[in-house]
């Protein structure tokens, strides 16, 4: 089923005005990302990727991300736009979470701007931000896209979308 894009409003943009193969583009937007009561990252010198039918993705420097709460995790994928990216597993204070962020160590030459910038899985954290803005997850649990008010979708993640 062709899903029906939501108009935007004005100050909005919709997913479906995305491309495909995605865009990426520099941010000044503050973005962090909270975890057991520790700011993980902070930064506003991050990322996004822009990809029909998904909310963006932020990648975030690692000079900006508390690297020491991280380790490579055994996870690994291969995205057909971005090239391999590994997984990183978090844990602060006794608490612990798999596969919470990942990264592209050795992206295509189109994404060589985030080689080794990592991107969080929003729901998998106690909170994500985009200037000040709490973010909503991508549906699903495969797409790591952070939804805010400035962005309408339907977004693919959601029930019925794999085909999209």
């Amino acid at each position: 089923m062709k899903p029906t894009p939501i108009a935007p409003q004005p100050g909005q943009e919709s997913v479906w005005d995305y491309p495909r193969p995605p865009r990426l583009e520099p941010t000044r937007k503050r973005i962090q990302v909270i975890f057991a009561g520790t700011v993980i990252a902070d930064s506003v010198r991050a990322w996004r990727v822009l990809e029909t039918s998904h909310p963006p993705v932020y990648y975030i420097p690692p000079e900006d991300i508390r690297m020491d709460l991280l380790q490579v995790s055994p996870q690994s994928s291969y995205c057909e736009w971005k090239g391999g990216a590994l997984y990183f597993d978090l844990e602060v204070n006794g608490h612990r979470v798999q596969d919470v962020a990942w990264a592209y160590p050795q992206p295509v030459p189109a994404f060589a701007p985030i080689r080794d910038f990592l991107a969080f899985y929003a729901g998998r954290v106690e909170a994500c931000y985009v200037d000040g803005e709490r973010v909503t997850p991508q549906p699903g649990n495969f797409y790591g896209g952070w939804i805010t008010s400035d962005i309408v979708g339907p977004f693919k993640g959601e029930p019925s979308t794999w085909g999209w």
